[in-house]
């Protein structure tokens, strides 16, 4: 059985992998610079011309970096961005790099992004952040899409980690929402809590005006395929932020560092 980091390629789409555990060479670097690593590897794949979603989060933070660098350096010409969050239109902007939106750009060439969750057969949960529907969105738009990751995402399967499946609804009676979304995964142990925000205790607002609900979930989810669409046929969700079936793409030998910095393509 193929690692996970083994250098430049894993052929087979959509094969197990085992989930690493910390190795101690990982241990020399820190998880941020990780992070960087892993998204810099990513921008490699990035071309002049290139339309681009630009993701949200702490990783994709230092790929935007990366790319804002690499255009001051004129080593990169003709890019438009396409933002997935307001926070990273801003970040974005404050990098002189060319933004746009998927109505003048219905066809994305490449977005790179974080992942929260990623199992052994390379299914992922992402929006953790709360940017969800605009993420899968554009991300959905895209003919490549870089996921990176670094090992202390790795999960044995996806639910039971105690951690959130994150859900974007309609602020319209949410907790009628909300707990038909609990029932509907109470077979999970779920449980299905709004997500709040401010200091004052107020609902979360995402970007486009809606609310989260994060299901917390004590069971494997098993079948994603099948959780997915019994989730999105809720009339209020508007998007949870599963993806299945991604192919490992690469992990570079000069920055091998154990079982980190961990890149992953979803293959359309």
């Amino acid at each position: 059985m193929a690692r996970a980091y083994d250098p430049l390629f894993i052929t087979s789409d959509n094969s197990p992998i085992d989930v690493p555990s910390p190795s101690s060479s990982s241990m020399t670097l820190t998880k941020d610079e990780l992070k960087r690593i892993a998204a810099y590897k990513a921008v490699d794949f990035v071309k002049s011309n290139m339309v681009l979603g630009l993701g949200t989060g702490s990783t994709a933070k230092h790929a935007v970096d990366r790319i804002g660098e690499l255009l001051r350096q004129g080593k990169l010409e003709n890019i438009v961005g396409i933002p997935t969050s307001k926070k990273t239109q801003e970040h974005a902007l404050s990098l002189n790099i060319p933004l746009s939106d998927l109505d003048a750009h219905p066809v994305v060439d490449l977005s790179i992004d974080g992942a929260d969750e990623v199992d052994p057969r390379l299914n992922l949960v992402k929006g953790r952040g709360g940017s969800l529907l605009r993420e899968k969105m554009i991300e959905g738009a895209s003919k490549k899409f870089v996921v990176i990751v670094d090992e202390s995402k790795m999960v044995k399967h996806i639910g039971g980690s105690k951690m959130a499946l994150p859900v974007e609804i309609v602020p319209f009676c949410w907790k009628f929402t909300a707990e038909r979304l609990r029932r509907v995964m109470e077979g999970y142990g779920c449980e299905a809590k709004l997500r709040l925000g401010g200091e004052k205790g107020e609902a979360f607002v995402t970007d486009n005006g809606n609310y989260i609900v994060d299901m917390y979930l004590e069971k494997d989810m098993g079948d994603l395929s099948v959780v997915s669409i019994t989730i999105g046929f809720d009339a209020g969700v508007l998007s949870c932020m599963e993806y299945m079936k991604a192919a490992p793409w690469f992990e570079d030998e000069e920055y091998k560092t154990g079982s980190c910095c961990l890149s992953y393509i979803l293959k359309k």
